[in-house]
């Protein structure tokens, strides 16, 4: 049995994911530690504890901490951030630390690294594009439990149509549309919004705005169950967690056309995809499905169908594992 280690800052969708190989992995041992650590990366290599492991797969941003000699790395970009672009997502702190201390890391681990991955076609190309990374990107996308999130019989609200931002409260996420967005919404629509799994953000003001907190991530099926639609803002996914769960659970998605996003949502099939800030077109599309429930059914069994057949728990374990055991032979 291959002896895995991965150590993995908590509170974000990467770390659900090396959860899940954790559970479906013999031998893969995931330790967690607080966000906070990464202010004094040094204080990472404490954590460094496991000694007799085959091989170490965490992220790249601060990978090179916990990598060892003769012991290869797998590294995973869930996510890229430290391009031009996202500068003008991001606040004055987060601009140093992208361009600074964070892309140094970042690089060091590409270049120890055994392998790399990514959770998608896009994450994977922009990564090479930025890195200028000549060796192979493995691509194994993201896997949902399709048997957890699936769809329910729909709970009813009357004639209230519900609408879930899921997601933490940032400028990354596109929450800084959802006031403009809800004030173009006709009067029968409510946005439930999450503060996401670091349970922090600016609560947003409008009557028809419902912020809901944290949600545990073992109740997120139910509360996906409750809503009609979700709706995504978002200016970067590396890959898009909270639409593939939407859409295990049969709900049709309204997101940005940007990023890895395209990979999952079938325009005008299983959503739509708005450009990246149109208030308008997400508002006139929430107003469209809310009026139609065929199209709102429509789309969620071919989102449903198409979670099946492309990101299923299976295909993502099975790749990591085959991924693995390569590395370890090798």
């Amino acid at each position: 049995m291959i002896k895995i280690f991965s150590p993995m800052a908590t509170g974000n969708g990467a770390y659900i994911i090396h959860e899940t190989l954790k559970r479906r992995i013999p031998g893969y041992t995931l330790k967690g530690y607080h966000p906070n650590l990464t202010l004094m990366p040094l204080l990472l290599k404490a954590i460094n504890s496991f000694k007799d492991a085959d091989l170490i797969h965490t992220t790249p941003d601060y990978a090179s901490f916990f990598m060892r000699p003769n012991v290869p790395s797998v590294i995973t970009f869930h996510n890229y951030v430290l391009d031009s672009w996202m500068m003008t997502y991001s606040n004055l702190f987060q601009k140093i630390h992208y361009k600074t201390d964070l892309r140094i890391f970042t690089k060091a681990a590409v270049f120890k690294a055994h392998t790399i991955t990514a959770v998608s076609r896009f994450t994977a190309a922009l990564v090479k594009k930025e890195l200028g990374i000549s060796k192979k990107i493995q691509v194994i996308y993201n896997g949902i439990d399709s048997e957890l999130f699936c769809p329910q019989s729909k709970m009813q609200h009357g004639k209230k149509i519900c609408v879930l931002f899921s997601g933490n409260i940032s400028m990354r996420k596109g929450a800084q549309w959802l006031p403009a967005i809800a004030d173009k919404l006709e009067r029968n629509i409510v946005v439930y919004y999450t503060s996401g799994l670091r349970g922090k953000g600016k609560i947003l003001e409008r009557e028809n705005l419902i912020p809901v907190g944290r949600i545990p991530y073992n109740d997120m099926p139910d509360f996906y169950n409750k809503m009609h639609i979700v709706l995504m803002p978002t200016v970067r996914e590396g890959f898009g967690l909270a639409a593939a769960e939407a859409m295990a659970c049969g709900l049709p998605v309204i997101a940005s056309n940007c990023s890895a996003l395209p990979e999952l949502i079938d325009n005008d099939k299983g959503g739509f995809l708005c450009p990246v800030g149109d208030v308008d077109a997400f508002a006139e599309k929430i107003n469209f499905l809310a009026n139609s429930e065929f199209h709102r059914k429509e789309m969620g069994e071919y989102n449903r169908a198409k979670v099946e057949k492309q990101f299923t728990i299976k295909r993502m374990v099975n790749g990591y594992k085959t991924l693995f055991e390569e590395v370890v032979e090798s």
